[in-house]
């Protein structure tokens, strides 16, 4: 490794170099050395240690902090980049006239979306021997569950994302229901994201379904197309009939949605249907507690009150919930025999994570490589999780309340069952560490945007490498 030579990235170039620029580290003090800022990468080599280097990706930067400096002389500035993914590095420079100045080519790259400037996924030109985008295939994937068969069918109604701006083009729903009845359905769910098929049992033909909340509003309002919907569900599978709904949601917001014109099934008016809510908090609690755990991880650990610390920011407590809701769709299914339908308020955050937690516990393929890969393609990004707003990709707006650690949250829960069944799976935690690496980094297309029609509108997969090529090569 020769100084100053950056090992860059096909399309990756240099913006600027600063020398003499001290990275404060949390653990060994002050390291002097040369910063590299390139449209894609933050890259510090020490002067003193050859083999010291910092390598930071701007699309990881949250936002940039001015910070004050002792004892380093005038002209001195401190510079904070607090990141998504728990480092907050610093840096001292002295500011001079001759060079650009470091925050605002570092605000410029970091947060191209804000600067009128395309994420780096669009300047990436490396070349992989396998297409990524070709591992999602949603007809292969529902044929593997052996769908359509004579209960359900493989719609196209949303082909032109008319029925569901925010689902796939690809829909598993019941044969016998007409696409007027369906339409009413849509109408009559939030975002009129309808009850579709995740997953079905290969033996007892139970399935997992995933909606947004009904529009039953305060004055109790019904939908009989929607009644007669969840009756066919039921009916689909002939080992039961009953059919559990589990509610994402704290039963106490559940009953203030309704007052705002959401809600969820009434027991009374949905025959043979059982209701349960699983208490789960929204996406604000989620972001307050990971900012929590940040604060007792980084930089320093109070190591007398570590436990408390960590109880205090109720995380581990969060994905126990997450665990435990996802661990009773999979007992009702396997043990119960019963289909269940998974909602929360709009069906993209906790649905998402219930939906494809269950089906890592109850099909061993999701916890191969290239299943788990099919099961994040097909749950989150193609059922429209809002990656765009949960993450904030290459926009500065850190303060936004969309954002939300919901997908690293569910990769959370993934690794507390990889430590606890090591053997059932054919990954390990330098796998989901990958994958989350890169839900920050804007160098794949893979997470970008928030659903698939906006992703098909940026020509997404024409223009940018998917992660799996990576992975898979």
């Amino acid at each position: 490794m020769f100084q100053n030579q950056v090992p860059l990235l096909p399309g990756e170039s240099i913006q600027t170099t600063v020398k003499d620029v001290m990275y404060i580290c949390p653990f060994s003090g002050l390291v002097n050395g040369t910063l590299t800022i390139t449209d894609y990468k933050l890259y510090f080599t020490s002067v003193e240690k050859e083999s010291f280097i910092l390598d930071v990706n701007l699309g990881v930067i949250s936002r940039l902090e001015t910070i004050s400096v002792a004892n380093q002389g005038q002209n001195t500035k401190g510079l904070e980049l607090v990141c998504k993914d728990m480092r907050s590095p610093r840096f001292a420079y002295k500011t001079e006239e001759s060079h650009p100045d470091v925050v605002n080519v570092l605000t410029k790259h970091a947060f191209p979306l804000s600067h009128n400037l395309s994420l780096f996924a669009y300047l990436y030109k490396e070349q992989f021997p396998v297409d990524g985008w070709k591992v999602y295939d949603p007809m292969a994937e529902y044929r593997r569950q052996g769908l359509p068969n004579e209960s359900w069918t493989i719609s196209k109604i949303n082909s032109t994302y008319e029925l569901c701006d925010t689902y796939p083009s690809i829909l598993v729903i019941p044969t016998n229901i007409t696409d007027e009845d369906i339409k009413r359905v849509a109408v009559f769910r939030a975002k009129h994201r309808i009850p579709v098929l995740s997953w079905i049992h290969p033996e007892s033909q139970a399935t997992i379904v995933r909606c947004s909340q009904p529009l039953v509003g305060p004055s109790d309002r019904r939908c009989k197309e929607d009644e007669r919907f969840l009756q066919i569900i039921m009916d689909a599978n002939a080992q039961s009939h009953k059919l559990t709904i589990f509610d994402a949601r704290q039963s106490s917001v559940a009953d203030t949605n309704k007052a705002k014109d959401g809600g969820y099934e009434s027991e009374s008016f949905y025959s043979n249907v059982e209701l349960n809510f699983l208490e789960i908090p929204n996406i604000h609690v989620m972001r307050e507690s990971l900012r929590k755990m940040k604060d007792v991880v980084y930089p320093t650990i109070d190591e007398a009150h570590w436990h408390s610390n960590i109880d205090q920011t109720h995380w581990l407590e969060y994905i126990r919930l997450l665990l435990a809701g996802a661990a009773k769709i999979a007992d009702k299914l396997e043990s119960g025999k019963t289909s269940v339908v998974v909602h929360c308020s709009d069906g993209w955050d906790r649905t998402a994570q219930l939906s494809s937690l269950a089906m890592l516990m109850l099909d061993s393929y999701y916890r191969t490589l290239r299943g788990f890969q099919v099961l994040v393609e097909k749950e989150w990004i193609s059922f429209g999780h809002r990656f765009a707003a949960r993450v904030g990709h290459g926009d500065e707006n850190h303060a936004n309340s969309e954002r939300s650690p919901l997908f690293v949250q569910f990769m959370d829960c993934v690794w507390q069952m990889t430590r606890q069944f090591p053997a059932a799976f054919e990954f390990n935690e330098l796998f989901l560490i990958t994958v989350l690496d890169h839900l920050y980094s804007c160098l794949f297309g893979t997470f970008l945007y928030n659903s698939e029609k906006e992703r098909a509108a940026k020509d997404v997969q024409t223009s940018s490498v998917s992660l799996w090529s990576y992975i898979n090569r």
